[in-house]
């Protein structure tokens, strides 16, 4: 364990290196950009060695594996984040996680119902955020950046119990990021000046393309390869 304990605060080390050095090329502070571990695919003694590194936050890609990962990791104070697809089937085993913080792909008007049905109300709101299809790739899921103010409107007015707090989305497969990265950032501008609510955060970059994200004003980079290597391993 000491040796996987080591060699993730070396990755770590590296990555807030990464970070601090993309908000000082363009004049932000290291501060306002969180870091999510994404732990998906990699065994619970990864998240330990994280969790001693001085993580805390987590992101997971599918709702069995995030169950299965908290009941295990249960005595360890951690926050949990949904990054992956959602199906309506599941929101009732991904409500029930303890430590569950933000879902990150609230796509559409029935995923936003099953959530507010499910979400247990003596249990402080929980905290979204709309995934914007930016790319256009047939690969990606997303709300359609057109139809992105509607679905905040329906979550506003018929889902009490859940928070937009902003929106998530991905870079394209190949080629520039920084043009997706630039509307979607606009996108969100354009939302919270309109609904009147904060939206403050951004969930751009990942191991890829952190520094893309970062100077377009991402708030929060997913990543999982550079801190924990290839996954499985």
């Amino acid at each position: 364990m000491s040796e996987t304990r080591g060699g993730f605060a070396a990755r770590l080390a590296a990555v807030r290196e990464r970070i601090d050095v993309a908000c000082r090329a363009c004049g932000r502070d290291p501060g306002a950009v969180a870091l999510l571990a994404v732990s998906k695919e990699q065994p619970a003694d990864a998240v330990r060695a994280a969790h001693a590194a001085g993580l805390r936050a987590f992101g997971e890609n599918r709702v069995q594996e995030l169950c299965a990962k908290a009941a295990l990791l249960a005595g360890l104070d951690l926050s949990w984040h949904l990054i992956g697809s959602l199906q309506t089937n599941k929101v009732r085993d991904l409500v029930r996680v303890d430590g569950l913080a933000l879902v990150h792909s609230l796509d559409r008007v029935r995923l936003a119902d099953a959530l507010q049905r499910e979400w247990p109300a003596d249990r402080a709101r929980l905290g979204v955020l709309l995934q914007v299809h930016a790319t256009g790739e047939a690969t990606k899921h997303g709300v359609p950046p057109e139809e992105a103010e509607a679905l905040l409107e329906h979550v506003v007015r018929a889902c009490p119990a859940l928070e937009v707090r902003g929106l998530m989305a991905m870079g394209p497969l190949g080629g520039d990021p920084v043009p997706v990265f630039h509307r979607v950032a606009a996108l969100r501008a354009t939302l919270a000046s309109r609904s009147g609510l904060a939206l403050p955060v951004l969930s751009l970059g990942m191991s890829g393309d952190l520094e893309a994200a970062i100077a377009a004003g991402s708030t929060l980079v997913r990543i999982g390869t550079a801190l924990f290597g290839p996954r499985g391993t």
